[in-house]
């Protein structure tokens, strides 16, 4: 079994912003060489995410931001003093990693489908754990 890591280095500008990773993490698929297996995308941030969702319609990840903040509020009551409380909340719910398939030597991900990394307390340089694993 063949295992690929591959850290991937982004700049986010909004405090709240879904990023398009898909073809970063496209790339590192194709060069792990792996064809059939499993890819692990991760964020190792306590106030950022990873998620699967449409790419088609850019309207849908305004919709997502906008939802969360509603849900959970920036200017909400928090013990967690640091004034990021919000962030820690969203990406709990959103969580910090997918897994998904590889197949053909290729991501496999539906028509619609892309890969976001979800910040929630930008702008900041993050970083992206990307492994690939299989045959």
């Amino acid at each position: 079994m063949k295992v690929f890591i591959k850290e991937i280095a982004l700049k986010t500008s909004r405090r709240i912003e879904m990023v398009d990773i898909t073809s970063l993490i496209r790339g590192a698929v194709s060069e792990s060489g792996v064809k059939e297996g499993l890819c692990v995308v991760y964020s190792p941030h306590t106030t950022a995410a990873i998620t699967v969702n449409e790419n088609a319609d850019p309207s849908v990840r305004h919709d997502i931001e906008n939802k969360l903040s509603e849900l959970v509020p920036y200017s909400a009551r928090y013990s967690h003093l640091e004034g990021n409380a919000d962030a820690h909340i969203k990406t709990t719910m959103v969580g910090p990693s997918e897994t998904l398939i590889v197949t053909g030597g290729a991501l496999y991900l539906g028509t619609w489908q892309g890969v976001f990394f979800a910040e929630f307390d930008g702008p900041r340089s993050r970083r992206v754990v990307v492994r690939v694993m299989g045959d």
